[in-house]
C-alpha cells in the first residue's frame, strides 16, 4: 500500500496512539473535526475480552508479546487481563492516545496495538492511563489537555526513562479513517532536543507529534520491513 510521501511525513497516530500519517492532510482538507466530541464509552469498548487480547498481542512479534502483560480496556480504565513475565506491556491504544489535535481524536474505531518495552512500560504507559481515566470521567479535549499539564506539574507522572520505545508491527489495527492499519513501524520516545533528521529527504525516520504538547517529548517513528506475523510490510 503506498502513500502520499507528504502525508507520510506527518506522523501516524497513536499511540496511539497512535501515529497518524495522514492526521494533517486530511484537517487541510476538511477544516472541522470529524469527531467533535466523544462517543458513547461503551463504542470505545471491545466486547470480546479474548479478541482484545489477542489485538493487543499483534503490535510485536510473539517472541516479545508472548510473554508480555496485556491490558485491556474496561469502562473505568485499563486492566490487567494477563500478567506477563518479560516486563513488556502490549495494549490497544484508542483515539484519546493522539495529539490533540488530530481531527479523530475521539474516533471510537480507532485501534492502535502497541506493545512497550519496560522503559515505555514505566514512562509512557502512565500518559496513556491518565489521558484515558481523564477521557472516560467525561472531560472534554481541552480538560484532558489541562489535566495532563497539571499533572505533569505536579510530578504525578514520571521522567522518560532512556530507551523507551514501542512495537506498532500489528496487520489488523486501525490508526485512523485514511491510512487503516498503515505499516508496521518502531516508535522512540526522545526529549524535544533530540535530533535524528526526521523527515528529511532519503531519511526512514519520522516524526509524530503524538507527545510534543503538552508532554513535551518527541516521537519518532521508524518503518519495520515486516508486520508481526512475519509477512512483507507495504512498500512505502
Amino acid at each position: 500500500m503506498k502513500q502520499d510521501a507528504g502525508c507520510l511525513k506527518l506522523g501516524v497516530t497513536l499511540s496511539m496512539l497512535l501515529a497518524i500519517a495522514v492526521a494533517e492532510c486530511s484537517a487541510a482538507q476538511n477544516p472541522q473535526h470529524a469527531y467533535p466530541a466523544m462517543a458513547p464509552v461503551s463504542q470505545y469498548l471491545m466486547a470480546d475480552r479474548d479478541a482484545e487480547i489477542a489485538l493487543a498481542r499483534s503490535a510485536a512479534p510473539k517472541a516479545i508479546s508472548g510473554e508480555a502483560t496485556i491490558l485491556v480496556l474496561g469502562p473505568h480504565g485499563y486492566v490487567t487481563a494477563v500478567e506477563g513475565s518479560n516486563g513488556f506491556v502490549c495494549m490497544v491504544d484508542r483515539s484519546w492516545s493522539a495529539q490533540f489535535d488530530f481531527p479523530e481524536f475521539w474516533n471510537p474505531g480507532l485501534r492502535g496495538p502497541t506493545c512497550f518495552n519496560p522503559q515505555a512500560a514505566r514512562s509512557i504507559l502512565p500518559i496513556t492511563y491518565k489521558r484515558t481515566e481523564l477521557a472516560l470521567a467525561g472531560q472534554s479535549r481541552d480538560q484532558i489537555m489541562e489535566g495532563i499539564k497539571a499533572a505533569l506539574a505536579s510530578k504525578q507522572l514520571p521522567r522518560l526513562e532512556p530507551g523507551a520505545m514501542c512495537y506498532m508491527m500489528s496487520k489488523q489495527g486501525y490508526l485512523n479513517d485514511s491510512a487503516g492499519h498503515w505499516m508496521p513501524h518502531l516508535m522512540f520516545y526522545m526529549p524535544l532536543e533530540a535530533d535524528w533528521g526526521a523527515d528529511l529527504p532519503g531519511s526512514p525516520v519520522m516524526l509524530n507529534p503524538q507527545f510534543q504538547v503538552p508532554e513535551n517529548i518527541k516521537v519518532f517513528m521508524v518503518p519495520a520491513g515486516k508486520w508481526s506475523d512475519g509477512t512483507p510490510a507495504p512498500a512505502m
